[in-house]
């Protein structure tokens, strides 16, 4: 009998990695049940498809060097989610300092990019809150992704970010103001 990937738990998924014989099995299990949640979080984030995709290939390579490592003193999803974070936000901060670009030119390259999207199918509005969006800061911009598209708990995003929760929520408070001041000024 086949399992769907939706039916193994993560607790079921580590027990198999743990084991030699259905290690690979396993990491192609958690690829699939996971790759599209850290592909769209990761791509909020970085706007382009390309650059979203080896991202997270550079993720789920560091979550294949570590997994054995992993304690569970977290949840298979939150650790996964901190991997994919720290990726992109390292994707970022090389690529402002590969091109020796101040901020602000790395947002309008994003802005482009999303414009040119042809995998971005939102309205007026919703082009406007992305734009608004890649003005935060990144660690602004992760909070208010998570919270805002992903739906988080504010003590699931402390655990990913690493962070407390009251930091988390005047970053979403902050970046909340921003994005109203950029869509009534735009």
């Amino acid at each position: 009998m086949t399992h769907k990937v939706i039916d193994y738990s993560d607790k079921e998924l580590l027990a198999l990695f743990r084991k030699t014989e259905s290690r690979d099995h396993a990491f192609n299990l958690i690829v699939r049940k996971y790759q599209e949640k850290l592909y769209w979080h990761i791509r909020k984030l970085i706007i382009d498809h390309q650059d979203t995709d080896d991202t997270l290939q550079n993720t789920f390579i560091k979550v294949w060097n570590g997994l054995d490592r992993f304690r569970e003193d977290s949840s298979l999803f939150t650790w996964l989610y901190r991997i994919a974070t720290n990726e992109a936000l390292s994707f970022l901060n090389s690529k402002k300092r590969r091109f020796l670009l101040p901020l602000v030119d790395v947002e309008n390259q994003l802005a482009n990019t999303l414009e040119n999207d042809e995998y971005f199918n939102g309205d007026e509005l919703q082009l406007k809150l992305q734009k608004a969006l890649l003005t935060l800061p990144d660690k602004q911009r992760v909070v208010f992704n998570m919270k805002y598209f992903d739906e988080m708990k504010y003590e699931e995003m402390a655990e990913i970010l690493e962070t407390s929760v009251g930091a988390l929520k005047a970053s979403y408070h902050h970046a909340v103001k921003k994005i109203e001041k950029f869509i009534v000024e735009h």
